[in-house]
């Protein structure tokens, strides 16, 4: 057997740390994700808001179209009528206090079943209807109408 030779051995060093740039490519991975669900979230929304601003429209477009009062009280009646069929598929048919009963169903405070909600049972075919009633009367039926529209 032979001795064994003498050999002279460096210590050993370490690797240098890797640079902060560019990153690995999991961390690229992570980015493109994050970068994805930032930009469909954003689209949701702006959607969401074009299909609010939308909604909208189509209820002060039928108020401002509605020359007086009555009008107007019958706009509103249509417009909620064609809302209500998303929750029942009978509403757009009830009449009187079935009519108003179903327009506060779901709402935490009936507004409808008295006061100035019961105009519209016989708003649209009255002539002597005060302005300041149907003002407030078309803030309620704004609100239940985007109520009604999931807006």
């Amino acid at each position: 057997m032979q001795p064994a030779p003498e050999i002279a051995l460096r210590d050993i060093h370490q690797l240098p740390a890797p640079s902060l740039w560019p990153p690995a490519p999991g961390w690229w991975g992570v980015l493109a994700v994050v970068l994805v669900v930032s930009l469909g979230v954003h689209l949701w929304l702006r959607r969401r808001r074009l299909r609010r601003i939308a909604i909208e429209k189509i209820f002060d477009d039928a108020m401002s179209e509605a020359f007086d009062a009555p009008a107007q009280v019958a706009a509103m009646s249509a417009l909620l009528r064609r809302a209500s069929r998303r929750h029942r598929a009978d509403a757009d048919v009830l009449d009187g206090d079935e009519w108003l009963k179903a327009l506060d169903e779901g709402a935490k405070v009936p507004l409808f079943q008295s006061g100035i909600g019961r105009l519209m049972l016989d708003g649209g075919y009255r002539k002597d209807i005060d302005p300041g009633d149907v003002d407030v009367l078309r803030k309620m039926a704004r609100t239940r109408f985007l109520e009604w529209m999931r807006v």
